[in-house]
């Protein structure tokens, strides 16, 4: 693909209800989305082109390293340019992204939104969908939600129902000290022990805690997911063999480096996948297929994405590896009005768009009104 112009919008979208995790409440989404334009090559020779690309990155460095101002100006100011020095010495496209952008230390997450829109953008081109691309074969995926940590136990209870009547097959609970074992115990009580019901900590914990983490294991629960700090590997291992309840990883794993090395050391029997945290989707597909070549089962995060990030994190978890429901809720789990049409939850699962590219097209009007900020390059 040949590049000929950027545009990098920062949105701010309310979110329906407040968001509690370990480390933050999140009231809007403040994000990033990337447009890029050029020509690339179609069915029958060169092609103009749009490609949109979203970085994952969240308002504040809780998460993790990146936060949204960082990533923009790091886009604008870097990552952009040396892109743009890259396609003047040769050919570019999403494989040969991550490679050109390989000068610039760390910021996976805002690599990750240029070679999604470089990707997107040569799928159209081409007429192929991202999830024929990837060699997905399901064409729907079941749809988890993720519970935020809530007020008081019946809040919980009426949330969790309120997810389950509208059809969700998981639920996943953020949990911190103070806020674990009871309210755990209330949801399986209450709805029952037939519910996948799985936990996340955002490492909210440390190896002394493994006596009230063993307490979980009494609820039958999926997964702990990543309960100790994102450096702690050897830790993991420490409390994957003290508990029966599987070890999922989130934070700790940026790489296929980082998942096989968990995999090596026994820290993690599940790995969550979040394609932004891992520099895109293409390292996303080589730790899947890592995984899957050692028995370990992974499933698709999120990082609360508009319908752009939505519809391509659903052709990846298309993909046969992924065995557990992932976080792709429909749009208004999160959103009155998403930035693309809206993805719906139909009996407990998610379409996987077809058309080319991500198969999604921002609605124009709505993304003027959350824009806070344009940068063309």
């Amino acid at each position: 693909m040949h590049i000929e112009s950027v545009e990098l919008r920062e949105l701010r979208i309310p979110l329906v209800s407040p968001f509690t995790t370990s480390f933050s409440t999140q009231y809007e989404r403040n994000t990033l989305v990337m447009k890029v334009t050029g020509t690339a090559d179609g069915p029958n020779g060169p092609v103009e082109t749009t490609g949109w690309g979203e970085c994952g990155a969240l308002s504040d460095p809780y998460y993790s390293a990146e936060y949204t101002a960082g990533a923009r100006m790091i886009l604008r100011d870097y990552l952009i340019p040396v892109l743009r020095q890259a396609q003047s010495t040769g050919p570019l496209s999403a494989e040969t992204v991550g490679h050109a952008l390989a000068g610039i230390v760390g910021h996976r997450m805002a690599k990750s939104t240029v070679e999604m829109a470089v990707l997107d953008a040569e799928l159209r081109a081409r007429g192929q969908s991202f999830a024929r691309y990837l060699g997905a074969t399901r064409t729907r995926v079941p749809s988890g939600v993720s519970v935020g940590i809530q007020d008081s136990i019946p809040q919980l209870l009426g949330t969790v129902g309120n997810y389950l009547s509208q059809g969700y097959v998981r639920i996943k609970l953020k949990i911190k000290p103070g806020w674990d074992v009871e309210p755990v115990a209330a949801v399986r009580k209450e709805f029952g022990y037939d519910v996948p019901l799985q936990v996340d900590a955002n490492a909210a914990y440390t190896l002394v805690d493994a006596p009230l983490l063993r307490r979980l294991d009494e609820f039958a629960l999926l997964l702990i997911e990543q309960p100790l700090a994102e450096d702690d590997l050897v830790q993991h291992a420490a409390l994957a063999a003290a508990l029966s309840t599987p070890i999922c990883l989130d934070e700790s794993v940026e790489s296929a480096k980082d998942a096989a090395d968990a995999i090596t050391l026994g820290a993690a029997s599940v790995i969550n996948i979040k394609p932004s945290r891992v520099g895109g989707y293409l390292e996303a597909k080589r730790i899947h297929d890592l995984a899957s070549a050692h028995g370990v089962a992974v499933w698709c995060g999120g990082m609360l994405e508009t319908g752009i990030g939505r519809a391509a994190n659903t052709a990846l978890a298309a993909l046969d590896g992924f065995t557990l429901p992932g976080d792709i809720s429909a749009s208004d789990r999160f959103y009155a009005e998403d930035i693309t049409e809206p993805f719906v939850i139909e009996d407990g699962h998610i379409a996987v768009p077809q058309g080319p590219g991500f198969g999604v097209t921002p609605r124009l009007e709505v993304l003027e009104r959350f824009t806070v900020g344009t940068d063309s390059m």
